[in-house]
């Protein structure tokens, strides 16, 4: 009897075992990149939004160069969102008190995708909290929206241009 129970308690964890490796070697991070600006003369305290322009994904190539296609792909998740200040090089994140990015296509609804609340930042780089809604759709399309939503503290005299700095976690099926 205890040999049966051992037996299935060790192909039980062979299961697990062999479905995480199966699940690492069909995971693939997408990385995307767009810059946007926020405009000397922004008003303070009041969330207003930023232009942004839309992202062109590469989401299908990447697709291919890790072996699979977009119909496979079956979970993506924002893992990091990351923002640096490219000009001017000196300037710090601290004139900013919160930002929400929201993500849409032409076919999809508007969803949060990131944000950072009460921002006191001395660095020209943060890192925003991702949520944790599935981007299947907004990543498989050839393009997306994004739009800025931020909150200034401080008046700002000069334009800043904002590198955002996107990771999506993909998962493929292997069927």
């Amino acid at each position: 009897m205890k040999i049966k129970k051992f037996t299935a308690i060790a192909i039980f964890g062979i299961l697990i075992a062999s479905c995480s490796v199966i699940d690492s070697l069909l995971t693939f991070t997408i990385s995307n990149q767009t810059t946007f600006k926020i405009a000397s003369g922004f008003p303070l305290n009041i969330a207003s939004e930023i232009v942004t322009p839309d992202v062109t994904t590469n989401s299908s190539t990447v697709f291919e160069n890790n072996n699979t296609k977009a119909d496979l792909v079956k979970d993506v998740k924002l893992d990091e969102l990351k923002l640096t200040i490219t000009d001017p090089t000196d300037k710090t994140f601290s004139f900013l008190k919160s930002i929400h990015i929201f993500i849409s296509t032409d076919a999809n609804d508007e969803i949060e995708l990131a944000y950072l609340e009460n921002i006191n930042s001395t660095s020209n780089t943060i890192t925003l909290i991702c949520t944790s809604e599935k981007l299947d759709k907004y990543v498989k399309a050839s393009s997306y929206k994004l739009r800025t939503k931020a909150t200034i503290g401080e008046t700002v005299t000069k334009d800043i241009t904002v590198l955002s700095d996107m990771k999506f976690k993909v998962t493929a099926d292997p069927f």
